[in-house]
């Protein structure tokens, strides 16, 4: 087994928020001229769903909801 596969294993049992941690940690390793557009987009996206929930067009899930359903999967 190589030490990525090993790495990956041990990921894998880790919970749905410390894997999704453990990407974004990856990621941000990263350097690539896209980078900064990308993040600004994505803060975008966040704030335009929070106003919209704020504004009552959508509604919220609870995040135990979302993280079981993903389990299942």
């Amino acid at each position: 087994m190589t030490k990525s596969e090993k790495i990956l294993k041990e990921a894998l049992d880790l919970s749905p928020i410390e894997r999704a941690e453990l990407i974004e940690y990856l990621l941000s390793s990263f350097e690539f001229p896209a980078r900064k557009e990308i993040d600004r987009l994505w803060a975008a996206e966040a704030e335009e769903r929070i106003d919209a929930y704020e504004q009552g067009k959508i509604k919220s899930i609870p995040v135990k909801q979302v993280f079981e359903k993903l389990d299942r999967k």
